[in-house]
């Protein structure tokens, strides 16, 4: 099976090794450092079961890299439109691409039935690029747990045993090519999940990323700094509370109480990825991850006032640091 994954970062590069592991014919898109160190001496990951090695075919051009059984994009939102203008020559008649990202997806109401179906959402897909060159078809939607740090260029450490992929259909089918992929990834020695909801796993995911995101942002702490102040703490609980009951409105029940979650996140010493992003100067994924989220609270009519505060200082925070703007369709 031919597979790209487009966007060798540090979850990428693991997903990458992982299907080289199965015995995909892997190649990456990737840019910069990372791309040259991949093309000089090959991709390497260092896992809890071991060193993975391989030797997946690189450009930065996905031209060079020819049409593929499947694309699993890796990247973050804000470079969503770049993968629109380059992914068309990896693209076979029936090529599916897995987008497996943080957030909500730009497709999220495509396919989802009921008087919402078809709403587009223009600020994850600015000129409807990604519908166009990609289209709902041959769209799968998938999110992924993996503690992945690139630790130099090539070279990417994982330190979570439990990494896995989530991968599922737009319309909630079970298709083949759904199944194919996910036991692609699977075969590598990392979790590959064909599910029948895959909404239901982006508003887990979603759940987490927000009670703590925001106020890492914020603060410009981790986890455990932020969380031990007993005021933040509060309001990470109340930001669960309020996204668990958007979930529900759109028939997710994200199940368990919320206390115990943030109490375990007091332990981990983690800054997230979009704190990251914020300290290393990167574009950064508040469409995706904080704003998308109040457009679907609207939509249901579910109030959200503690997300809404906090989202509305921290989407601040990223424009006074020149790394976001207001994205219009």
């Amino acid at each position: 099976m031919r597979i790209c994954v487009y966007g060798a970062g540090a979850i990428g590069g693991h997903i990458a090794a992982r299907l080289a592991k199965g015995g995909a014919e892997v190649s990456v898109v990737a840019r910069g450092a990372q791309l040259a160190a991949i093309q000089a001496q090959g991709l390497r990951v260092l896992a809890p079961d071991g060193v993975l090695e391989s030797q997946p075919r690189a450009s930065a051009d996905p031209a060079d890299l020819g049409r593929q059984d499947a694309v699993i994009v890796t990247v973050k939102a804000p470079s969503l439109s770049q993968v629109a203008a380059g992914i068309t020559p990896l693209l076979g008649p029936d090529t599916p691409v897995a987008f497996v990202m943080n957030g909500i997806p730009w497709w999220y109401f495509d396919r989802l039935g009921g008087r919402l179906d078809g709403l587009r959402l223009p600020e994850l897909d600015p000129g409807e690029a990604l519908r166009r060159a990609v289209g709902i078809p041959r769209t799968l939607g998938g999110v992924v747990y993996s503690a992945a740090t690139v630790v130099e260029p090539g070279v990417v450490r994982v330190q979570a045993e439990d990494g896995r992929v989530v991968l599922g259909e737009p319309d909630g089918s079970m298709s083949p090519r759904l199944q194919a992929l996910a036991a692609a990834i699977a075969a590598g020695g990392m979790g590959g999940q064909a599910v029948p909801d895959i909404r239901q796993a982006i508003w887990s995911k979603l759940l987490g990323n927000l009670m703590t995101g925001l106020l890492c942002v914020l603060s410009r702490s981790a986890m455990n700094e932020v969380l031990a102040i007993p005021a933040a703490r509060d309001a990470a609980i109340r930001i669960g509370e309020e996204v668990k009951a958007v979930a529900a409105a759109y028939g997710h029940d994200l199940g368990g109480a919320i206390a115990p979650r943030v109490e375990r996140s007091m332990r981990l010493p983690h800054r997230p990825s979009i704190l990251q992003d914020l300290e290393l100067g990167r574009p950064m994924e508040v469409e995706a991850l904080w704003r998308a989220p109040l457009r679907l609270a609207r939509e249901v009519g579910v109030a959200v006032p503690t997300l809404e505060l906090m989202v509305a200082l921290a989407s601040q925070a990223a424009r006074a640091a020149g790394l976001w703007q207001p994205q219009e369709g």
